[in-house]
């Protein structure tokens, strides 16, 4: 896809790279990509640290305007009312949003658009925008975060199936069920940044100095510690096991205090993306430690790719994306079976099967999925020009 405008409803650009960073970015390089920094999935609390600091980037970027953060891709922080289950707020945030977009698209040059979302409460601005073409990007369950208003989601996101042109799905269960609203429903497995991971392998990059010294395996995670990451497996293989040091690396939303009485468990707060590969460095095999839930059970995780980027053996608890790639993840479906799924893992490990699993992602790379994407939109809009 080439030529095309898009403006697109996303998180917030600064946060920690997810396929909505990934995907545009790459489209990006080809295509004119108009970002717009989160629309509320909730009410913000001003009880909460998170959601201050949030507030007050917004605030700081508020009279930037459009600012580019890679080639043809622009971000911009709308200034609208925060609160996602008031109509009123939601009737002024559109004509918000069409009187800010106009002429930052007239500067841009992005005349005609499509839209694409991520999130599904952008259904009340979709359509309303003057696009071509609008595309819905579906990564989760949104309905099942614990943060949001359940039935309102559903909704929210029902409307959006119905009115979108195209829909992606990350996983094959989410695949199969939002495909019941709209025919145009395909398959969008993650991608990955093959080469990036890659470094890990790379004689000349350093181990993360938090993690040097260390005798014994490192079992390792990086990514955020929210309400979905089984903390009791930490503990339980830090317990069972006290000559492997447990690595989690990531900002936690959670109280994670509990796990800081284990010797062997290592807390490292959020690191940036381009230092991931100084601590798959020294992982010995890498955790997909989720809970098992209605959340969790649709998730494809992004890291299971990156993790194998880096050469790393994978064990995972009982999630379906993973189970579905036996040859890449080991599964344990209770605590007991993935510790001995880890010393497995341990095991079988070489340096020749590390080289393998790190060129087999060479085919799963962004840039052949996001190809794939622009050939669904491309067909999509050319049959939709037809009819007119």
């Amino acid at each position: 896809m080439r030529g095309a405008n898009i403006v697109c409803f996303a998180k917030e650009w600064s946060e920690d790279p997810t396929s909505n960073n990934h995907v545009m970015r790459l489209l990006g390089e080809d295509n004119t990509v108009l970002w717009l920094n989160s629309i509320s999935t909730r009410t913000p609390s001003l009880a909460s640290p998170r959601d201050v600091a949030k507030i007050k980037r917004k605030l700081m970027t508020l009279g930037q305007g459009a600012r580019e953060v890679s080639p043809g891709l622009h971000v911009y922080t709308p200034l609208v009312l925060p609160f996602p289950h008031s109509a009123l707020a939601t009737r002024a945030n559109r004509q918000i949003l069409r009187g800010s977009l106009a002429p930052l698209r007239h500067r841009l040059g992005m005349m005609p658009f499509q839209t694409w979302t991520f999130l599904p409460t952008a259904t009340d601005y979709v359509g309303t925008l003057g696009e071509e073409l609008s595309v819905y990007y579906c990564t989760d369950e949104w309905s099942q975060f614990s943060y949001v208003d359940t039935a309102k989601i559903v909704k929210q996101e029902r409307a959006l199936l119905a009115k979108v042109d195209i829909v992606f799905a990350t996983s094959r269960s989410l695949y199969e069920s939002k495909r019941a609203f709209n025919d145009e429903t395909h398959l969008a497995s993650h991608g990955v940044d093959q080469a990036h991971f890659a470094r890990a392998l790379d004689a000349a990059t350093p181990i993360a100095p938090e993690l040097l010294g260390i005798d014994g395996p490192v079992i390792g995670f990086f990514g955020l510690v929210q309400d979905w990451i089984d903390l009791d497996l930490f503990a339980y293989l830090a317990e069972q096991r006290p000559g492997w040091t447990l690595a989690v690396v990531g900002r936690a939303l959670v109280d994670v205090e509990r796990l800081r009485r284990y010797p062997n468990i290592r807390l490292v707060d959020r690191k940036p993306y381009s230092e991931l590969p100084t601590y798959c460095k020294r992982f010995d095999v890498a955790l997909c430690p989720f809970k098992i839930n209605e959340l969790t059970v649709h998730v494809n995780p992004i890291k299971l790719r990156e993790y194998v980027s880096a050469g790393l053996p994978v064990v995972s608890t009982d999630i379906p994306e993973c189970r579905l790639s036996p040859s890449l993840t080991r599964v344990g479906r209770t605590h007991r079976e993935v510790l001995e799924q880890i010393e497995i893992a341990l095991r079988e490990d070489s340096p020749a099967a590390r080289r393998a699993r790190s060129s087999a992602m060479k085919a799963e790379t962004w840039a052949i999925k996001v190809a794939a994407l622009g050939d669904h939109v491309t067909r999509v809009l050319e049959a939709k020009r037809a009819k007119r």
